[in-house]
């Protein structure tokens, strides 16, 4: 009996829309309590729990720590969406999923249990239908604006974005809370304390984000996660399943 969670990166093709796959199963035999982190993305969960039939559902951005009990028997994939995704993909808003999920139809990229057997299978019907989806023609402002963003992970300003793309600052946090329930500027604060956990994963305590110092960085982290970075490195009994996650990323 086990805990089992894996994870997967995209190939290049997808890297626009997808920042990684993931599955976890609890046979432990018992519920198992934990926290799922705000990382700046934009999640799509496939999941079941015992025999029950699965569920779809889409999860926008969180901006504060989640409990959650991973009852035992669950197994679940999920696809951590970048924002371009939401628009590109999805076709929907998620501003009213801001820290919540909204159930899809079961009929959602047809996915069969075969799909489900495994994480191998599940990133390659993803990687197919989103290919598929994906067939229009795309917004270059749009395109380069979270290319800076994600590129920058987080550390820029709305200004220097807004000099960059040639949108006025007001027109993207109206485009961002549009789409996405936040101003640009808090998503760019996620998205930085996001990317910081795969350092503090390995221990690293010391900002390697554009953080003022020591004390900001342990401020943002707690803001967002509600524990100082230590806690997560140590990550007891693997409560935080994003830090768990980012462990069994392929080197």
């Amino acid at each position: 009996m086990s805990l089992i969670i894996q994870s997967e990166l995209p190939d290049s093709s997808i890297s626009h829309f997808v920042h990684s796959f993931w599955m976890l199963e609890n046979n432990t035999g018992k519920a198992i309590p934990s926290t799922v982190l705000p990382n700046g993305m934009v999640d799509l969960v496939v999941s079941k729990v015992n025999a029950e039939h699965w569920e779809i559902i889409v999860r926008g951005i969180d901006t504060e720590p989640s409990q959650v009990n991973i009852e035992n028997g669950t197994k679940m994939f999920s696809i951590g969406l970048k924002l371009l995704a939401v628009e590109y993909l999805l076709g929907d808003s998620v501003k009213d999923v801001l820290n919540e999920g909204r159930t899809l139809s079961d009929s959602f990229w047809q996915f069969d249990n075969k799909d489900l057997d495994s994480l191998k299978n599940f990133c390659k019907k993803a990687a197919q239908k989103i290919k598929a989806v994906a067939t229009g023609k795309m917004d270059d402002r749009k395109m380069k604006l979270f290319d800076l963003i994600y590129a920058a992970q987080g550390s820029i300003t709305v200004k220097e974005l807004s000099e960059k793309v040639f949108w006025s600052s007001r027109q993207i946090n109206r485009y961002f809370n549009e789409q996405f329930g936040i101003s640009l500027k808090t998503y760019c604060n996620v998205l930085r304390v996001g990317e910081s956990f795969r350092h503090i994963s390995e221990g690293k305590l010391f900002p390697e984000q554009n953080f003022t110092d020591q004390n900001h960085f342990i401020k943002e982290v707690k803001r967002y996660t509600g524990v100082t970075p230590k806690v997560l490195s140590k990550n007891k009994n693997a409560r935080f399943v994003n830090i768990t996650a980012i462990k069994n990323f392929p080197s």
